[in-house]
């Protein structure tokens, strides 16, 4: 079995790395220190398993193994965390594989025995009792064969097009496998729904004016860098994107 180990401290990588020598039934092909580099290491060696820290500054543990689930063969995860009570809980509750710091040999033996790929519903009820983060920070897109990771706050707008949604973003744009509805739901607070196809960032929209037909339209900043300046508004979410745009 492939394993990939994730940690943002190197001696915590090094002490992982050193458990599994011993285990002749675990290689270690790779490891990272960061969401970021997981994803690339993942894409690059596909390990079976990803012994991933769950707290790492910029994309955590949790944000990490979702976009991992978007590859066609996600590879099973364990996270690694210290003590903490409500997160033990949660695995706990949710049967998700996890090894407390410091690692002790017989639990990590156990846990990657165990170890089975997490449904993103699993990981978004363990972030939720466990009182961590349930909002991405990061949308992931494949490209050219890879996962791009584009920051929430470059995003523009979303779009539904057919079966997909086009991000448009500060640097272009590209298209997700995602339902706009979850997206509305999950980024409430720092997007709008201006109609059924389209939620778009607050902090980008200039101003609303009516054209000569009477329908409203958003007008969007000159640095959200966007082709398509123009956006209707339909009349069931004008009130709403009005006041979202006084709170700005």
């Amino acid at each position: 079995m492939k394993v990939l180990v994730v940690d943002d401290e190197k001696p915590a990588r090094d002490r992982l790395k050193q458990l599994l020598d011993d285990e002749p039934q675990y290689e270690v092909v790779g490891e990272a220190a960061n969401g970021a580099e997981t994803i690339d290491q993942v894409v690059q060696l596909q390990p079976d398993i990803v012994l991933l820290d769950i707290r790492m500054p910029g994309l955590d543990g949790i944000e990490t193994a979702h976009h991992l689930n978007t590859l066609d063969k996600p590879p099973a995860v364990v996270f690694t965390t210290a003590y903490d009570e409500y997160a033990i809980d949660a695995f706990d509750a949710r049967a998700v594989g996890y090894v407390l710091k410091p690692v002790r040999r017989t639990r990590l033996t156990a846990a990657l025995e165990q170890a089975s790929r997490i449904a993103p519903s699993t990981l978004s009820s363990v972030a939720t009792d466990a009182n961590l983060s349930t909002t991405r920070r990061h949308i992931c897109a494949r490209t050219h064969g890879e996962l791009k990771l584009i920051p929430v706050t470059e995003i523009v707008c979303f779009r539904a097009e057919q079966k997909y949604v086009i991000v448009t973003h500060l640097n272009g744009q590209v298209l997700i496998d995602e339902a706009l509805k979850a997206l509305a739901e999950e980024f409430i607070g720092d997007f709008v729904r201006i109609h059924r196809s389209a939620i778009v960032a607050v902090r980008c929209i200039d101003r609303i004016e009516k054209d000569a037909d009477g329908r409203s339209r958003i007008f969007l900043r000159d640095n959200s860098q966007v082709d398509d300046k123009e956006l209707i508004i339909s009349r069931r979410h004008l009130a709403e994107v009005r006041r979202r745009l006084k709170g700005v």
